[in-house]
């Protein structure tokens, strides 16, 4: 219908003083593709228009806290706002049941000035809101601590012990 969205979203993991973060990208589609025939073609979505915005620590809790059940809707219904020099931006994410279940994601986006508001809206299935999740969830160790360095250890007394026992 040409009424849709798509979703990309990109690790950014935690180093020296930057925090972590996943960057969210959502495009609105720009065209309907028609898969049937010899040589089909596919929806295309205008991502250089799309709506982004950095998710942090909190806020990716809060998207957890709604795929897990823990709650309905992030910021107690009201959205999570994000505020930068360009723009405001309010993301609501919430389970739905009706119509058909799965989870309603939805960022609108206002320039500074407030000529005008970018919308984007996605609805996710409950498998694609479960691999979110899990995705999301598996990243938290790095977004909160960094890509963990291996520590080379002495491995010349070990060495050492080896020769003396032959």
């Amino acid at each position: 219908k040409g009424t849709g969205c798509a979703l990309s979203m990109n690790l950014h993991p935690a180093h020296d003083d930057v925090d972590g973060s996943i960057m969210m990208k959502v495009a609105n589609q720009s065209s309907v593709g028609d898969s049937r025939g010899p040589r089909p073609t596919y929806a295309r979505f205008d991502w250089e228009k799309a709506i982004c915005v950095k998710l942090d620590f909190n806020d990716l809790c809060q998207v957890l806290m709604v795929f897990r059940g823990v709650c309905e809707s992030v910021g107690e219904g009201r959205g999570l706002y994000h505020r930068s020099p360009k723009a405001a931006t309010r993301i609501v994410l919430r389970h739905l049941v009706e119509p058909v279940p799965g989870y309603s994601l939805e960022l609108y986006r206002t320039p500074v000035g407030g000529t005008g508001e970018s919308r984007a809206h996605i609805l996710l299935t409950a498998a694609e809101a479960y691999g979110l999740c899990e995705a999301i969830a598996g990243s938290m160790p790095v977004i909160c601590f960094g890509i963990p360095m291996v520590i080379a250890r002495d491995t010349s007394a070990y060495q050492e012990s080896v020769r003396e026992a032959r």
